[in-house]
């Protein structure tokens, strides 16, 4: 009885230990729109369990930068300065647009090397602001190894509106995609009945296509999940189209 006792506590431990597993690219800034009164946007990139409000180190990513409507690119990396975001290594800068239109920012990291899971993380990550009204072309693809392109407009939305994308990987719809879920619990004030509740998941349709319903006011994560053809330095690499979402 004492040896069954023990081998429970273990198994205990060790599903608590994993229950919450989901991690995410975060780059959030302080406005999903720019008017007259505030011209500025301040950005903020970080990775993390958003939730549960868990940090992990962020390396200076490999790329970092903006996506016009017009398909204009312009490299922010040198722009970046060091910050602390939940106690771990993070970035941020500001942007000021010159001209009205949509602004698409994406951070491309260096891969993270998870041990817990044996494997590297690159997690592609964008999000999309509205200048001064002007952004029409916000369904387009950027292009990227990864990405998630937006079904439903990714900026002015309600609280309780459905959040709608296409999981795209190599430039083609990713079929039956997992894809990811999480609330991003700034000031602390939401908790989870148990740990399931935490990170919620859906799976993209045949293709490509995913549909959530966003509960509460804040900023949302979507994480389209698939492992890349090719191994990185040994281990499988997990690529994540990631995309925030404000809901107002």
């Amino acid at each position: 009885m004492k040896f069954k006792a023990m081998v429970l506590a273990g198994v205990l431990v060790l599903l608590a230990a994993t229950a919450a597993t989901a991690h995410f690219g975060m780059l959030i800034p302080d406005a999903d729109e720019l008017t007259a009164q505030k011209r500025t946007v301040n950005l903020t990139l970080s990775f993390s369990h958003p939730f549960e409000g868990a940090g992990m180190e962020l390396a200076k990513p490999a790329k970092f930068f903006v996506v016009q409507d017009n398909g204009k690119r312009q490299d922010l990396l040198g722009s970046l300065t060091a910050a602390k975001v939940m106690d771990h290594s993070a970035w941020k800068t500001s942007f000021t647009p010159k001209q009205p239109g949509m602004y698409a920012f994406v951070f491309d990291p260096v891969p993270y090397k998870e041990d817990a899971e044996n494997n590297y993380i690159r997690h592609i990550t964008k999000v999309v602001v509205d200048a001064y009204g002007e952004g029409e072309e916000w369904n387009k693809p950027l292009g990227l190894k990864t990405e998630i392109v937006p079904l439903t407009r990714p900026f002015g939305n309600y609280a309780g509106n459905v959040f709608q994308g296409i999981v795209m990987l190599d430039g083609k719809p990713a079929p039956y995609t997992r894809v990811e879920v999480e609330f991003y619990n700034k000031d602390g004030k939401r908790t989870a009945p148990n740990d399931r509740m935490v990170t919620q998941e859906v799976i993209a349709d045949g293709n490509g296509v995913f549909t959530f319903a966003c509960p509460w006011k804040g900023w949302w994560g979507f994480a389209g999940l698939n492992p890349d053809a090719k191994p990185y330095k040994g281990r499988e690499l997990e690529l994540g189209a990631v995309i925030w979402v404000l809901m107002q």
